[in-house]
């Protein structure tokens, strides 16, 4: 498994012109996404080349900037997330999951998260089918476990599988949890980020609901630098950058934030294309009581009427876009199996 650990503390950049520091796999310029939030046009300007034996990773060296979270991609609302996961969670455990998100990724990613105790309480935020949650009960009793999603195709996949039939599942929005203050002692949201439509409001309630000392876990998608992807990526849903997640965090109020790389075993650190799940960020709460960190009204109103109109291209083009995504591990795979062992891919 491809990872890497890399600490907010550490320099890890936010949009001030600090640097992204890293070791241990030594990821080239042109396989990490990066650099502020300049808004330029889709395709490449200039790349910075670093020596690999730096073993450091420069966020300047971005090919491109992406689309600014403040305007969602076509997937990246409520509705047509609900719609998109309605038709995905036939497939999601057996299609979707095999090539991004394996049981040995995910048992890397939630390794951060310090799940050491049975008796915690811990949230899975957009829990879906509850793969995730399979991974969380490894170390917390089912009955401490509380899955949430909006998506009730999904929860349904959930409630078949034996070893959850104890958790507490639940529908609810990641932006305005159902949860009372200082509630958790873990928070947990693997896959949902990237649907949010304001990414800092939902951190902002993953530190709210959790205690004093507890901790959040987010684990999702990773921006790509290869140009097709990065369209294909800005088509569909949101796919932040490092340094976005840390800021997040950070806003939110998160001290000691942390970022662990992950990604498929056949992709051998290769990260040019994206990762749908590429990360897991984890801070921990310092103070009691609510986020210090105050925010406006919500980006997304589901209650507000949608244009059909919009709505049915914007599905579309959103779902078509996601089929990129579908093909990228399958070709990741078959390069892994034509390269020699050691050789770049």
């Amino acid at each position: 498994m491809a990872s890497l650990m890399l600490s907010g503390a550490e320099k890890l950049t936010l949009l001030n012109n600090r640097t992204l520091n890293g070791n241990g796999l030594g990821f080239t310029a042109s396989d990490l996404h990066g650099k502020g939030f300049q808004k330029m046009g889709l395709f490449a300007t200039s790349v910075a080349k670093i020596p690999d034996s730096r073993r450091i990773v420069v966020p300047k060296c971005s090919v491109s900037a992406s689309r600014p979270t403040s305007q969602p991609r076509f997937i990246q609302h409520k509705k047509e997330a609900f719609w998109f996961y309605r038709f995905l969670s036939i497939v999601y455990d057996h299609v979707i999951n095999p090539g991004h998100w394996t049981e040995d990724m995910r048992d890397e990613a939630l390794e951060p998260a310090d799940l050491s105790d049975r008796n915690m309480i811990v949230v899975d935020v957009g829990g879906g089918t509850g793969f995730t949650t399979l991974g969380i009960v490894k170390h917390v009793d089912a009955k401490n476990v509380t899955i949430l999603d909006q998506s009730p195709h999904q929860l349904a996949k959930a409630k078949q599988k034996e070893p959850l039939k104890d958790c507490k599942i639940i529908e609810g929005d990641a932006e305005d949890l159902p949860f009372k203050t200082d509630y958790a002692d873990r928070y947990v949201s693997a896959g949902s980020i990237e649907y949010w439509p304001d990414p800092q409001r939902g951190i902002r309630e993953a530190y709210r609901v959790l205690k004093l000392g507890g901790k959040a876990c987010v684990i999702g998608p990773v921006y790509p630098t290869f140009w097709l992807s990065r369209f294909f990526a800005d088509v569909w849903m949101l796919f932040p950058k490092e340094e976005e997640y840390i800021e997040w965090f950070q806003k939110a109020g998160f001290k000691d934030v942390k970022l662990k790389r992950i990604g498929p075993k056949w992709y051998r650190g290769v990260r040019r294309h994206g990762l749908i799940m590429g990360c897991s960020v984890t801070g921990v709460k310092p103070a009691s009581g609510d986020s210090p960190l105050q925010l406006g009204p919500k980006e997304e109103d589901v209650q507000k009427p949608a244009n059909p109109f919009v709505f049915l291209m914007r599905f579309v083009l959103g779902a078509l876009a996601a089929t990129w995504y579908v093909l990228v591990p399958i070709y990741m795979w078959l390069k892994d199996q034509v390269v020699p062992k050691g050789q770049p891919i």
